[in-house]
């Protein structure tokens, strides 16, 4: 692969494999996987439960490391990576999205999208207003105050929108964000998405069993059995 490739390229995978032991037995959560991303895609990966969606995006957002291959995200060699070096990898370059919203429940909506950055040493005046900004961007201004537990499914999760943002990651990785919502919020999240990608330039990559982000993907991967079974774009 030339240089000029790679510059345009923030996911590129290599035979790359995750095998989880389990007793004297093992499990193949992804088997030798190429795959290569460029910068501003709308990606939309999909596969039955067990397809290994999440482990490509657990690896990818160095949450999990890979059993053997290579990966590198955002010209970063995750496989060669100390645990420190992961952390601030995920604080700047990586923005997660979880199903489960993963909030904190004794925290208020601005201060849980505040903590990453707050967390990265940027001063609590400036976290405030990056959080109050994406809030407004997302509707949420009027629930800054509330804590999770007196929000709906729709507004835990564009809190969790704007905790992922807030550190301005070039690279979202959405694990069935809209799989706890109904069709209306669920739309309204995949819009965004939708939003972040076109008009302010970031990557998104989205494991659903949905078809809510089907008519704004740039291209489609479908996996089985911890392999890619087909790569195109859209129809």
């Amino acid at each position: 692969m030339n240089h000029e490739a790679m510059t345009d390229t923030i996911i590129f995978a290599r035979d790359l494999t995750r095998i989880y032991p389990l007793g004297v037995n093992e499990v193949v959560g992804l088997n030798q996987v190429d795959l290569m991303i460029a910068a501003g895609e709308f990606v939309v990966l999909k596969g039955a439960s067990g397809s290994g969606k999440s482990t490509l995006l657990s690896l990818v957002a160095g949450l999990d490391a890979a059993t053997r291959g290579q990966l590198q995200v955002a010209g970063r060699d995750l496989l060669r990576m100390t645990e420190s070096q992961k952390t601030a990898f995920r604080r700047d370059v990586v923005g997660m999205i979880f199903q489960s919203f993963n909030l904190l429940p004794t925290l208020s909506v601005q201060e849980n999208v505040c903590l990453p950055a707050l967390l990265a040493g940027v001063p609590l005046a400036d976290a405030t207003r990056r959080a109050d900004r994406l809030l407004d961007w997302l509707g949420m201004s009027a629930r800054r105050g509330h804590r999770p537990a007196q929000l709906s499914g729709g507004e835990m999760q564009r809190t969790a929108i704007a905790r992922a943002l807030i550190s301005q990651p070039p690279l979202i990785l959405a694990d069935e964000p809209t799989g706890n919502l109904d069709s209306k919020n669920g739309d309204m999240v995949i819009e965004r998405l939708r939003d972040l990608n076109r008009e302010q330039g970031h990557t998104v990559v989205i494991a659903t069993h949905s078809d809510q982000a089907d008519p704004f993907a740039t291209r489609f991967i479908h996996l089985r059995d911890g392999a890619i079974q087909s790569d195109q774009g859209p129809c």
